[in-house]
């Protein structure tokens, strides 16, 4: 039975996918689909190479690329590691040959010369292929379907993955409210400042029981001058002392002298006057003589005369030893109450000295103990503080990571829905070209191939 040809040129394409190390999807376009089981030689057809970006899904069957129509004649159909372009049109003449034209005849295949006019070549089937090419076509078909399934399971895999990672770290997709980070940054600064103001006062004080020491020092340098000058006085008045001493010694002995003088001197005028009145009673003479002197009263007035000057003599140097003495004693009196008053204050000072040296020392080992931990609170602080903003770097680091991974994500999504969507499309406007060259064996469509990007 003959068979009434009709010539469908059609634009076959098939895709090879190679990984490349700077992770990209290289992806080779040679139109060899139908050129092989007509005996065609694959290597006498051009080859394109294009460069897309990498897939988010394995390419485990053959590879999957994304391929675009430059014109609005064109229809794409992509899968299963193959690609084939319908155009209707006549063919261009390019600087490649143009592509190879395939259609539908009474069993006889040709195809055009790569240097020639491509409207005038192409390949034609006869309708016994037709069962055998829908057979393709729908095993095709059902593994466009069977990816689309198994990019859909592995998008809602991703989606979970997604959705644990944001449960389990506590992401959102909402920048992350660090203000809480702020407000415990400020009660640190307020117990930094509290911290500085005590350390402050510490130092004031410290200031001031320095002054109060240098005032204290000072007064005990005087009190010790005015201790050393009554010292002086007290070491230049023995002296005197010892002279005073010595001249009433020297007023005592005279004193006693001049008592053994006055009673020599009785018992001498006693004995001459026991002799005489011996002599008187022995002899009896009688004397005419004048009324001559009294010598009673002689001796009574020179008695009176000697008594009275020794008495003066005696009060003039019993009141000048009386006055010397009193004098003497109110001077050793007054020095002895300013020494023992410089002794007490003395004593006073130096019971209070080590007193005070042991609260200076106690102040310089607060103070010390006061800036070493003052030091370490602000280490402590300022390494609170760095893990604080590393920390916040880190979760930002990472919440900008996810973000930029979910919009990948995302945009792959789409891609892949896009891809799902035009696929469909091809799959629906390659069953009505088909239905319709078997509906209508009798019309001819003259299908133009697309010209190549790179021509």
């Amino acid at each position: 039975m003959a068979s009434y040809a009709r010539h469908i040129p059609v634009n076959v394409r098939r895709n090879r996918v190679n990984l490349g190390s700077d992770g990209k999807s290289r992806i080779s376009s040679a139109f060899s689909t139908h050129c092989t089981s007509s005996g065609l030689d694959r290597s006498s057809f051009p080859c394109q190479s294009h460069i897309v970006d990498r897939s988010p899904f394995d390419f485990a069957n053959g590879g999957q690329g994304t391929f675009s129509s430059r014109s609005c004649s064109s229809v794409l159909m992509s899968g299963g590691g193959y690609g084939r372009r319908m155009s209707t049109g006549s063919c261009l003449n390019g600087s490649h040959g143009g592509y190879p034209l395939l259609g539908y005849g009474d069993g006889q295949v040709f195809t055009g010369g790569l240097g020639g006019v491509p409207s005038t070549c192409g390949i034609i089937f006869s309708s016994t292929d037709e069962k055998v090419l829908m057979q393709n076509l729908n095993d095709r078909l059902g593994n466009y379907i069977d990816k689309v399934r198994c990019l859909e399971k592995e998008n809602a895999a991703l989606e979970s993955q997604i959705s644990d990672f944001c449960l389990k770290h506590g992401l959102t997709g909402e920048m992350k409210d660090h203000s809480h980070f702020y407000q415990q940054i400020e009660e640190l600064k307020k117990q930094v400042f509290v911290a500085n103001l005590e350390n402050n006062k510490i130092l004031l004080k410290i200031d001031n029981n320095h002054m109060d020491l240098e005032d204290l020092r000072k007064k005990y340098e005087t009190e010790y001058v005015i201790r050393e000058n009554v010292e002086a006085d007290v070491n230049g008045l023995r002296p005197v002392l010892k002279e005073l001493t010595g001249y009433k010694a020297d007023l005592k002995a005279e004193l006693n002298s001049l008592k053994e003088e006055i009673c020599d001197l009785k018992k001498t005028h006693e004995k001459d006057l026991n002799c005489r009145k011996k002599r008187s009673h022995g002899s009896n003479k009688e004397v005419s003589i004048g009324p001559g002197t009294d010598l009673k009263q002689m001796l009574k007035e020179m008695r009176q005369k000697y008594e009275a000057k020794i008495e003066s003599n005696r009060k003039e140097v019993v009141q000048r030893y009386e006055d010397k003495l009193k004098e003497m004693n109110l001077n050793v009196n007054n020095s002895s109450q300013d020494i023992e008053d410089g002794n007490h204050k003395v004593l006073d000072l130096k019971c209070k000295l080590p007193a005070l040296e042991i609260d200076l020392q106690a102040q310089y080992n607060m103070r010390d103990t006061l800036k070493v931990c003052l030091a370490e609170i602000e280490c402590h602080f300022q390494t609170q503080l760095g893990e604080m903003q590393e920390q916040i770097s880190n979760m930002e680091h990472q919440l900008a990571e996810l973000h930029l991974e979910m919009e990948t994500q995302d945009q792959e999504y789409k891609g892949l829905v896009d891809v799902k969507k035009r696929l469909e499309q091809e799959i629906q406007t390659y069953s009505s070209l088909l239905k319709e060259g078997q509906n209508d064996p009798s019309s001819t469509i003259d299908m133009q191939p697309e010209r190549s990007p790179l021509a």
